[in-house]
Parts: structure tokens; C-alpha cells; sequence
């Protein structure tokens, strides 16, 4: 007698319905980060308003005040504090969500995680190659080759919210990976490529210190009054070292536990996360763009921003590299690995997040200020392109998702039915048994209660409907 054929494995879905942890997560760091991109955009928008009015000179010289000890080497001015101190904190988040992605999260699963891991990579590859395209062949600067390959996750859901768009968790969840990924590889260039000259015996005394942080950590020490002042030192040694001082906060991020044990309703860093989030998202990303985004704004320097090869170049890479390259790679990835996309959406839909990604702010105004330290106008013309890369990307992401707006709301309201009540959306329990049970009793109440009101109502002719449906039972 013949073999059975092996069943064939099904086809991986890719933006499938996400477990319901996993969509909890994820509902609730997005509101967060979303609250945080609406004050990132105020931020930004006083940043334009203060820069550009007679005031003008008191933000230049608000943001060029130095204050810190010098003797540490840390007197510094309140813009330079803004982005390597406040982004630290920035990156420290950046770090957690990393790590519970890798142990707990999309990147935890090889197979799942190809596809924005891929994504990723495309989505930083192509705007680069693009920058460095058009500035080679303008004849401009290609050391701002990095500055359009930033995806800004609060901004790009800060954005979201203004249009009231409601896109589908396995959407959203896709974008937030996404910008998870792009961080980290935004980290390693960052590390890689804007150290300047290393001072061995700092950098010797941060990695003790993180080393005693991993220590700390392992032995179940508690308390805020340790940590803190122990990353502080951390992080002034990393930023004395010539290591850009916020991958301190990526490497402490990085080292908490984000797996949960017997009896734990949270992990350490699903907890700290809880706590710190809100001071990155609320405090110090708004404040970095407060004094990073002041850039002069007049019709010369919008035409300049299309003009330049260097400006020219971080736009195109922003609009086209990255929608280019993040829709790209995952159409590729899927194609190879096999993954079939959800029925309920369509490829259109991919390419409008790959747009949306195409927002790139807090690291790209970041990477610009490093690529161009040595070059003050320059830098704020870069941070002119990518305040208006931005723009453009979420205006075509706007239009592309107002497309199919309907669909994605009909999505989001199937995703969120409760119509037991109980907390848990009807979608995670179709195969309960105690569901249907639940299901069946609230349909006989209402089923009652239609034929109360039945038998209570009046015909149009007066008549009592109860006792002329009694009375049309009666035999002839």
C-alpha cells in the first residue's frame, strides 16, 4: 500500500491577525507613541514659529547657552544636551523594545521576522543609494548619505492620528517592527559611522559601568536611587569616550529582562518601559525637536531645499527611497519565503505604510547634525529637506490611506467587537465553547425582549398587535 502523501504546509500569512498579547502591546505602545508624536509635532511647529519671528535671536541664543561642568568635559549647550542627553533616554526605549522584540515579540520567530527585517534593511539601503545618486551627481557632499534612511515611528503615528485613519493592528504592528529595526541599524550607524577620535580609558570606564549595570541586574538589585545615578556616569563616560553618548541608553535598554516569570504580571523592562516611555515620548523628544527643528523658512530656502544636490538628495530619499525600498524588500521577502498576504488587504496597502515610512525626523535631524557639524548653514538647510521630506511623505501616505479608509475602518471595527462584554474581542474567541454559550444567552434575551415589545405594540389602526396576533391564531 502506497505512503500518504505529507500534508502540505500551509503558506505563512504575512499582516495576519496578531495574538491577542501581542495586539494589547502593541495598542498600548502605539497610543503612547501617538500622544508623543502630536507633541513632537507642537514641538516642532513652536520650533518654526519661535525661529522665524522677530524672536528669532533669542532661540539661537537659547539653544547656544552652555551650561554642565567643564570639568568633566560636559559643558555643553542646552541644543547639544537635547540631542545627547535627552536622546538617550530616546534610545534607552529604543533599546527595550528591541530586546522584547527579539525574546518575546515579531523578531523572536526567524521566519516571521525576514520579512521587516528585510524590509528594514531595503528601507535604509535605497534612500541612501538615492542621496548618494543625486549628490554625486550634483557634485555635492555625499557625507549625508544616512540622513534620509531614519523612519520616525512617533511622527509617522502622530501623523495617523491628525488624518484619523484607523489602520488594522497587524498595519500597525508591521510599522512599528518596522521602526524598531530601523532603529537599531540607525543605532549601528550612528556607532560606526559618527565616532570621532576614541578616548580608551573613558570608553574602558563606561563599559565597567555597564558591565556593573548587567551585574545589578542579574542579582535582582532594586531601586531607582542605584540605576540612575550609575547610567548617568555611564553615559558621561560613553560621551567623553567619542562614542556617540546615546548608545549608552541602547546598550543599558538592551540588558533588562524582558521575558516574564512564574508570578510576574510584567517584566523588569515591560516595566521600566512603562514608566520611562512617557518621559521619552512627552519630555525628551519634543524638547530635541524644540531645538533642533528652528530652521529659517522662506520661499529661497524652499527653492534651495529642491536645488541643492545635498537637500535634493534627503527628500528623494525620504519620498521615493523609502517607499521604494521598504515596499520592495517586503515584496521580495514574501515572494521567497512564501508568505501570502491577508486576504482582507491588498499590496496598495503596504506601499502607503512604505510611504508612511518615509517620515523620517527625531534621528534623521540628528544623523544631520552629525554628517555636517563642520558646516552650520549646510546643517540647517539638511534639516530644512527633511522637514520637508517629511511633509511630503505624510501627505502622500494621507491620500493613499484616505483610499481605502472604509476598508481598513470595517477591519478595525471586526478586530474590536465585544459584544459579550467581557474585554476580549469576539475574533480571539470563535473556538470557545463558554463564547458561543455566552453568545446564545444575550441573543435569547434580546429575542424576548423584541417579543415583549411585540406583543406591547399598537397597529397603526389602534388595535392591540398581542391580541390580533392572538386572535389570527384562533381556528376558524
Amino acid at each position: 500500500m502506497p505512503a500518504a502523501a505529507p500534508t502540505p504546509t500551509p503558506p505563512r500569512k504575512f499582516l495576519g491577525r496578531l495574538s491577542l498579547p501581542e495586539r494589547t502591546f502593541v495598542a498600548n505602545a502605539l497610543r503612547t507613541e501617538t500622544v508623543g508624536g502630536v507633541l513632537l509635532l507642537l514641538a516642532a511647529i513652536a520650533a518654526l514659529i519661535w525661529a522665524n519671528t522677530p524672536l528669532g535671536d533669542s532661540y539661537e541664543s537659547v539653544r547656544g547657552f552652555h551650561i554642565g561642568p567643564e570639568s568633566l568635559g560636559l559643558d555643553l549647550s542646552i541644543q547639544h544636551w537635547a540631542a545627547d542627553g535627552l536622546l538617550a533616554i530616546f534610545f534607552f526605549v529604543a533599546g527595550i523594545e528591541l530586546k522584547r522584540e527579539l525574546v518575546a515579540g515579531e523578531l523572536r520567530d526567524p521566519k516571521a521576522a525576514v520579512l521587516p527585517v528585510v524590509a528594514a534593511i531595503c528601507g535604509m539601503a535605497v534612500p541612501a543609494l538615492v542621496y548618494f545618486v543625486t549628490a554625486t551627481v550634483g557634485g555635492g557632499s555625499t557625507q549625508g548619505w544616512a540622513v534620509p534612511t531614519a523612519t520616525d515611528i512617533a511622527f509617522a503615528l502622530a501623523v495617523l492620528a491628525v488624518i484619523g485613519t484607523s489602520l488594522p493592528s497587524a498595519l500597525r504592528a508591521f510599522l512599528l517592527t518596522l521602526a524598531v529595526v530601523d532603529d537599531l541599524f540607525a543605532i549601528l550607524i550612528i556607532a560606526v559611522f559618527f565616532t570621532s577620535d576614541l578616548d580608551f580609558a573613558a570608553l574602558a570606564g563606561a563599559v565597567i559601568g555597564l558591565a556593573v549595570f548587567w551585574v545589578l541586574l542579574r542579582k535582582g538589585v532594586r531601586g531607582w536611587y542605584v540605576y540612575v545615578p550609575l547610567a548617568l556616569v555611564i553615559w558621561a563616560l560613553m560621551y567623553n569616550s567619542g562614542v556617540h553618548a546615546t548608545i549608552a541608553g541602547v546598550a543599558m535598554g538592551l540588558m533588562l529582562r524582558c521575558t516574564r516569570r512564574d508570578g510576574e504580571e510584567h517584566s523588569p523592562g515591560e516595566h521600566v518601559e512603562h514608566l520611562v516611555r512617557p518621559i521619552s515620548a512627552g519630555l525628551a523628544v519634543p524638547l530635541f525637536a524644540l531645538f533642533s527643528a528652528g530652521v529659517l523658512v522662506s520661499g529661497s530656502a524652499i527653492g534651495r531645499v529642491f536645488t541643492q544636490p545635498e537637500t535634493l538628495g534627503v527628500v528623494l530619499g525620504l519620498v521615493l527611497g523609502k517607499a521604494l525600498g521598504v515596499f520592495g524588500g517586503t515584496w521580495l521577502a514574501a515572494r521567497f519565503t512564501r508568505a501570502e498576504l491577508n486576504e482582507d488587504l491588498a499590496w496598495p496597502d503596504v506601499f502607503a505604510v512604505a510611504t508612511l515610512a518615509g517620515i523620517g525626523f527625531t534621528v534623521s535631524l540628528l544623523i544631520g547634525e552629525l554628517a555636517f557639524a563642520d558646516d552650520p548653514a549646510l546643517t540647517d538647510e539638511v534639516k530644512a529637506a527633511v522637514l520637508m521630506g517629511s511633509l511630503i511623505a505624510a501627505v502622500l501616505a494621507a491620500v493613499l490611506l484616505k483610499l481605502r479608509v472604509r476598508k481598513y475602518r470595517a477591519l478595525t471595527d471586526a478586530e474590536e467587537r465585544d459584544e459579550d462584554g467581557d474585554g476580549i474581542p469576539d475574533v480571539y474567541e470563535e473556538g470557545d465553547p463558554a463564547y458561543h454559550l455566552r453568545m446564545a444567552e444575550i441573543h435569547e434575551r434580546k429575542a424576548a425582549e423584541h417579543r415583549r415589545l411585540a406583543e406591547s405594540a399598537v397597529l397603526p389602526d389602534g388595535t392591540d398587535a398581542g391580541a390580533a396576533r392572538t386572535g389570527s391564531d384562533r381556528p376558524a
